[in-house]
């Protein structure tokens, strides 16, 4: 019986494909959660760590993607970490409490005593144990995964205060206008099931709300259309925020990495982080060469298996090359993601860039970003199947799928 008590189940949110738009051109050839980062696919690494967690019972994936689409990737990862992991296809938006509410049964099925949330697009070291170790002594019904920013960026994320002694969230606000503290909320919740009838307390409330109204009908129309559906239910405004001060919600510091990765550009960004991470937790994922049988590696490195790399190229840092990629004599790679069936001939250079499934980059060419992450042309991007011909050099631009490149280009997006 005791064993059972202290089941785990962890859900993470995947979203769908209206909410990656930012992500294009990348997100137009696979769902957002399955872009490879170091190369293991996004989602892969918080999957990895909730592996870590002890007595984790199952873990769901939450989004609004065909469910054929996570089909070969679920298949392989829970037979790899012997874990059993589910996709649950939302019928409609459900907002971040209302989606984990409407799958409630599924995730009550192990009877846990706590649930793991966490959001696909957040690149972290994941503390989980630690995390669930500090929640247990709290007491609370839940505890937050929050960070230190710089006050200039806090803004664009969940603002919150704590108390310094015992943690407990004393106050919290979505993307404040004004300053309020530069301490933000990661997208990353351990609660206790309880949080089912807190959810379940808004849901009432907004259902009475709804009855008690009455006004005209013309304010009834306005309202109709501005009014989110009665059970739509925010984790951030509907849940986290009424709750704050009231001895229910805590805190949990992170020291380590943590970013968002809304963008192609933070995705390369994220992908070194998880490439340094290797070097304490899987070393054996990073590659080695000295340039004598095998190319030259400098820094952290990942090359899949099936690649073939050239002895005499020289690779990183922070470089992923994937599936039956091909990178020819002198090439020079840093910083870039190299995806599945990519050629780079003879002398090519690629720095702060990614280039798409089965691109080409020609002889003497070079693709190149000035490796501002945040930038909207920061670093250069190639869609699938783009061409680069010999001697061509491409700087700071976006390429769209199906595309030959016979000119240099710069600072452009190429429809």
């Amino acid at each position: 019986m005791a064993g059972s008590e202290q089941r785990v189940v962890a859900v993470i949110m995947v979203g769908g494909p209206t909410k990656g738009t930012r992500f294009r051109p990348l997100s137009l050839n696979v769902p957002k959660p399955l872009f490879p980062l170091a190369g293991q696919p996004m989602v892969h690494h918080p999957i990895s760590a909730c592996r870590r967690i002890p007595n984790l019972a199952q873990i769901y994936l939450i989004g609004f993607y065909e469910e054929r689409e996570f089909a070969l990737y679920v298949s392989s990862i829970s037979n790899e970490l012997r874990i059993p992991v589910r996709y649950l296809r939302e019928d409609k938006p459900h907002g971040s409490a209302g989606g984990l509410y409407s799958f409630r049964d599924y995730i009550m099925e192990d009877s846990p005593s706590h649930i793991v949330l966490l959001n696909c697009d957040v690149c972290s070291s994941f503390p989980l144990p630690d995390m669930l170790e500090a929640h247990k002594k709290y007491g609370g019904m839940g505890t937050l995964l929050v960070n230190k920013v710089s006050a200039e960026s806090a803004n664009q994320f969940g603002e919150l205060v704590a108390d310094p002694e015992t943690n407990e969230l004393l106050h919290y606000t979505e993307k404040p206008e004004t300053f309020v503290s530069d301490l933000i909320n990661c997208g990353v919740y351990i609660f206790t099931p309880n949080i089912f009838s807190a959810i379940e307390d808004v849901l009432k409330q907004k259902k009475d709300r709804a009855n008690l109204r009455r006004v005209s009908s013309f304010e009834a129309l306005q309202s109709a259309t501005k009014a989110l559906p009665a059970d739509f239910v925010r984790l951030d405004q509907d849940i986290l925020s009424p709750l704050a001060g009231k001895k229910e919600l805590y805190t949990y510091q992170t020291l380590d990495f943590w970013e968002q990765i809304k963008t192609p550009g933070m995705s390369l960004r994220c992908s070194g982080l998880y490439l340094s991470q290797f070097r304490r937790t899987s070393p054996h994922l990073l590659a080695s060469g000295d340039g004598k049988r095998t190319a030259t590696i400098v820094g952290d490195v990942y090359i899949h298996p099936s690649a073939k790399v050239h002895p005499t190229s020289k690779i990183g840092p922070n470089v992923s090359i994937s599936a039956n990629a091909r990178v020819g004599a002198g090439a020079r790679l840093i910083n870039c993601i190299i995806l599945d069936d990519v050629e780079i001939m003879e002398n090519a250079v690629v720095i702060h860039s990614i280039v798409g499934w089965k691109s080409s980059i020609g002889k003497w060419s070079r693709v190149q970003g000035e490796g501002d992450h945040n930038a909207k042309l920061g670093i250069t991007i190639l869609g699938e199947a783009v061409d680069v011909e010999d001697e061509v050099v491409v700087v700071n631009s976006i390429v769209l799928p199906n595309k030959t490149l016979n000119v240099s280009v710069q600072e452009e997006i190429i429809l």
